[in-house]
């Protein structure tokens, strides 16, 4: 495995600001939104509009981050909209691809940016926020005294018929009911409170993590360490479009491989060592021992071997992580 390039001192990624609302008041922002964009720029603006919407008692800017700056569909889109809808905002160009490298743009230039800011927002670019959003995520950290708050990512599906996929454990949320949780582990509807990223050193998403995903989950990881509260608000779902081939047997089985592999990569950052990783195996061997297991069982339950067959691919992913590469699913736009 790579060392940790945050223990290393990863050098600071290029960043640029695009485009700046006129006259905005950098003082009077208490909460900003961070949306990461990269080539879905008809999406984006409906991600936009949602939250112009949303009914929230502060004021709030949106800080997009563009991903693509060769093509700069989504800076473009984002700089209309602000202009055309008179929104507070940022469009920040992150020059370097890959996810990580966009989050850390975004949430570097925030704090860089409103002296006052008590906590960032992230929403991504194929989501949109219902209107209460953002006003249940700050109730539910100001009512648990939490530092990270979570919540749902709820797929939609182009045809109805794909709705029976939601019950695959890819889809399904970590949680369901609101209030105090271990850990989070996606970073795609999430708050988090200022202190954190004043606390916790940059880059804040490790760049290994880029295109392969769990950036978020190792964040989180290191949050924990720290002594930062989670919580999980029910009640502040996202919706994100899901394409048509994210429930294919294909897709479904890359990704439960990945996060295999993911958390088997987080256990030996956790714990270094020949310790660790012999820890790692044994867990990942008994994981697989039970798999056929939980697999009948999911199987039963749903009425699909896909969705049983999630199991072993989370077990074989755990070898993958050790005696082989993890699939780079975010080398491409749509997580193929």
């Amino acid at each position: 495995m790579n060392e940790d390039l945050i223990q290393k001192g990863a050098k600071r990624p290029k960043v640029s600001v695009g485009y700046e609302t006129p006259d905005l008041a950098r003082d009077q922002i208490r909460f900003a939104v961070t949306l990461p964009t990269f080539r879905r720029p008809e999406h984006l603006h409906k991600t936009l509009v949602s939250l112009q919407h949303q009914k929230f008692q502060h004021v709030f800017a949106i800080v997009v981050m563009e991903n693509d700056t060769e093509g700069m569909q989504g800076a473009d889109v984002a700089q209309r909209f602000f202009e055309e809808r008179k929104t507070p905002g940022l469009v920040v160009l992150a020059h370097e691809r890959g996810n990580c490298h966009a989050y850390n743009a975004g949430w570097g230039t925030v704090l860089d940016t409103f002296p006052n800011l008590q906590a960032i927002a992230v929403i991504d670019d194929d989501e949109l926020a219902g209107p209460d959003w953002l006003a249940s995520m700050e109730k539910t950290m100001t009512e648990t005294d939490a530092d990270i708050v979570g919540g749902p990512q709820r797929p939609v599906f182009s045809d109805r018929s794909l709705d029976r996929w939601k019950a695959h454990p890819v889809f399904k949320p970590a949680y369901e009911t609101t209030g105090a949780v271990p850990i989070l582990y996606s970073s795609g509807n999430v708050m988090i409170a200022r202190k954190v990223l004043d606390a916790m050193p940059r880059p804040f998403l490790d760049p290994l993590f880029n295109f392969i995903g769990g950036g978020d989950s190792d964040f989180y990881s290191r949050c924990r360490a720290a002594g930062f509260r989670f919580a999980w608000c029910e009640d502040a779902p996202v919706f994100e479009t899901v394409p048509d081939n994210r429930t294919e047997p294909a897709w479904l089985g890359k990704r439960s491989r990945r996060e295999g592999a993911i958390s088997a990569m987080l256990e030996t950052r956790r714990k270094s060592g020949a310790a660790g990783r012999i820890t790692s195996f044994l867990k990942s061997v008994a994981l697989l021992g039970v798999s056929p297991f939980r697999m009948a069982r999911l199987w039963r339950k749903t009425g699909s071997a896909t969705m049983g067959m999630h199991h072993p691919n989370v077990a074989i992913g755990r070898f993958i992580a050790v005696f082989g590469s993890i699939n780079e699913q975010y080398r491409t736009q749509d997580g193929g």
